[in-house]
């Protein structure tokens, strides 16, 4: 039996009506309020980054046990995404919304009230834990308030939140926290995550959730092969991402010989590429996610070797490292969208786990990136990583689109 929740999320081209399942009163006001979220929790994940210093030393910790904090709401993403999702599918998803961005003012509460390294490493894994089943539920939703021919735009525009984060969030929250104390930053976060939850409450349509979802519904997502290969392709393609970005201030002032004040106009890059392929992204979606996929793949490893090639000349990097996260962003949100198609009536838990094999692509890349450094193969060596990395998510979709269409064949469809 296929599902109203199912129908939502199937190819645009094979919807007879061009029409919402869901009405908003004001669709670009309940889209902000969605990308709001996004923009909460692109801040806090970041911040962290920025102001590790400061935080290790208020926890009196080093640098690398400090880093641990950044792990820990990692691997709050990765075991919230499947349990929160698994837990709320059939909750009807505004509430479920408030509920998570409740549950994530709360987490960076505690953050910001932590006094010792144990509790700061329980309240960022906490935190941590809504992330990827708040970016699941609002691309559903945003979903389900477009036209079925503009769905990828419009999850897009959910993501875009993410992205805005990374140019104008975390460089506001990391400077509040080297003026204020780093707890403040945690503080701003929380208090965003109140706004959204009140922009949500507010603009977002009651949409219902799945009457029919149960434990073993969605649990059956994770049955579905084309379910693993998405994900494998997400945690190991976007891994290259993070490869490069993981070591980019070194590469800055080592091997481009640029001064340290070059570091963050090379991070607003990052982010502004980001902003540009996600809002690309939705148009791509629109036209081919498969095809953007392999787009966002190919082009990520092309411009990893154009890194490595380009980073010893200075500012001539610069530009490459724009389209390598836009590229990236191509990737991620149609990695979400094809989540959400390929995990039959599991809407909820599949639309969720996107994050969850991020946040994997996020440690593996990060991991290789300093095991080819570490090993005496320079500062360079993790572009390089990153274009393997990109290359085996290409053959990792093109097996899944053999598979595809072996099913079909075998199927008679």
């Amino acid at each position: 039996m296929t599902t109203a929740a199912s129908n939502r999320t199937t190819d645009p081209t094979s919807d007879d009506l061009d029409v919402p399942s869901v009405t908003a009163r004001h669709f670009g006001l309940a889209v902000v309020a969605l990308a709001m979220g996004g923009f909460a929790i692109g801040t806090t994940e970041f911040v962290t980054m920025g102001l590790l210093p400061q935080i290790s030393r208020g926890v009196d910790v080093s640098i690398p046990t400090g880093g641990h904090v950044i792990s820990a709401y990692a691997v709050g993403v990765v075991v919230g995404a499947p349990l929160l999702a698994f837990l709320g599918a059939r909750l009807p998803r505004r509430a479920l919304l408030v509920a998570l961005m409740a549950a994530f003012a709360v987490g960076n509460g505690v953050s910001a009230l932590a006094t010792s390294y144990e509790q700061l490493m329980l309240a960022r894994f906490a935190a941590g834990l809504p992330h990827g089943a708040y970016f699941g539920v609002a691309s559903l939703v945003a979903a389900s308030m477009a036209r079925p021919s503009r769905k990828g735009r419009a999850v897009s525009q959910v993501m875009l939140g993410l992205s805005v984060a990374n140019v104008v969030g975390v460089p506001a929250a990391t400077l509040l926290g080297q003026e204020l104390g780093w707890r403040a930053a945690f503080w701003a976060a929380a208090g965003l995550a109140v706004v959204t939850l009140g922009l949500v409450a507010w603009f977002v349509p009651s949409c219902p959730g799945d009457a029919e979802a149960s434990g073993r519904r969605e649990l059956s997502a994770f049955k579905v092969p084309q379910v693993w290969l998405t994900l494998l392709a997400g945690a190991v393609g976007f891994g290259g991402m993070f490869a490069v970005y993981t070591y980019i201030a070194p590469v800055v002032t080592d091997v481009s010989g640029l001064g340290e004040r070059s570091v963050p106009v090379y991070l607003l890059f990052f982010g502004l590429g980001m902003v540009v392929g996600t809002w690309v992204a939705g148009i791509m979606a629109d036209w081919s996610i498969f095809r953007s996929l392999i787009i966002g793949g190919v082009g990520m490893a092309a411009t990893m070797l154009l890194f490595w090639a380009t980073a010893p000349y200075g500012w001539a990097a610069l530009p490459v490292v724009f389209l390598i996260t836009v590229l990236g962003s191509v990737l991620v949100v149609n990695l979400q969208l094809r989540l959400m198609d390929v995990a039959g009536d599991a809407q909820t838990l599949g639309a969720a786990m996107n994050h969850a094999s991020l946040n994997v692509a996020n440690a593996l890349g990060a991991w290789l990136g300093g095991v080819v450094i570490a090993s005496g193969y320079g500062l360079r060596a993790p572009a390089l990583v990153g274009l393997v990395l990109s290359l085996a998510g290409v053959v990792i979709l093109l097996i899944s689109a053999r598979l595809h269409v072996r099913g079909r064949t075998v199927t008679g469809s």
